[in-house]
């Protein structure tokens, strides 16, 4: 169960993943990770923040629009399907949320969702390393 609260979107995807299959689980990560957007035009390599905990390079951005809500941007290579897909869940769930919301986030919500059956340790904290990127940068633009 989760101890903080999800927003809809990202509750949502948990939900579903929850009771997936692994095999089901591994498809849909790759799906995710294939619908990240590309950088946009204003944002360069000198703009993103490493995670140096990833196996794989990976980089991210946050930044707030003009309504003041957190607009998330990733950049890694194909290569690295599961962890483009963690940052796929992460755009699908968190992108465009409030940063109260992004910050309320469980910082090991994907537990839930039964990741470990599919993603190896390693991988896990990576993923709770770019999650922990992510609020440090909206802590530090709010």
């Amino acid at each position: 169960m989760q101890a903080m609260s999800l927003p809809e979107q990202l509750d949502q995807i948990v939900r579903l993943m929850q009771g997936a299959p692994k095999q089901i689980k591994v498809e849909a990560l790759l799906d995710y990770g294939r619908r990240i957007p590309p950088l946009p035009d204003h944002l360069d390599a000198g703009d993103l923040e490493q995670v140096h905990e990833c196996q794989s390079p990976f980089f991210l951005a946050t930044e707030l629009d003009g309504d003041g809500k957190v607009r998330l941007f990733f950049d890694s290579p194909p290569e690295a399907p599961t962890v483009r897909g963690f940052a796929g869940i992460l755009v699908a769930g968190l992108d465009g949320e409030e940063p109260g919301t992004i910050l309320a986030v469980d910082d090991e919500f994907f537990y839930d969702m039964g990741l470990e059956e599919v993603v190896t340790p390693q991988r896990l904290r990576g993923m709770a390393a770019i999650l922990a990127r992510i609020k440090r940068q909206v802590r530090e633009l709010s």
